[in-house]
């Protein structure tokens, strides 16, 4: 890894990780629920995004350093997988069991199918 890279990959990362601060801060602040919809939504476009730039490096549209900035970088800085488990837990221990699965199987479902839905459309485009 060039040092170039290194610092672009460390920045977009921190790019990442504001803007899931921000967005989060934003949907709790509007959307009163005890589902954790922000990190459900902060995880589907992350999804969504990964999908869709790893699919245009694989087919040579996208330079690999690219993929590298926005899919490990911002991607890996703005998702949450540790977020999402710790909501799950935190709902499990207010036994709020329903609310639990729903958020862990909804989140894997829909950021899964995000995930799917960023390939197809980097296959339409590219």
């Amino acid at each position: 890894m060039t040092p170039v890279l290194f610092i672009a990959l460390s920045l977009a990362g921190g790019v990442g990780a504001v803007l899931r601060l921000v967005i989060d801060g934003s949907v709790k602040s509007r959307v009163k629920t005890a589902l954790p919809v922000g990190t459900l939504l902060i995880n589907v476009v992350g999804s969504l995004v990964l999908g869709f730039v790893t699919e245009l490096a694989l087919g040579g549209i996208l330079e690999e350093s690219w993929r590298l900035i926005i899919g490990t970088g911002l991607c890996g800085g703005f998702t949450t997988f540790s977020t999402a488990s710790f909501e799950t837990v935190r709902l499990a221990q207010e036994r709020r069991y329903v609310l639990a699965s729903v958020n862990a199987i909804g989140m894997l479902v829909a950021a899964v199918a995000a995930g799917l839905g960023g390939i197809l459309l980097a296959r339409l485009i590219g």
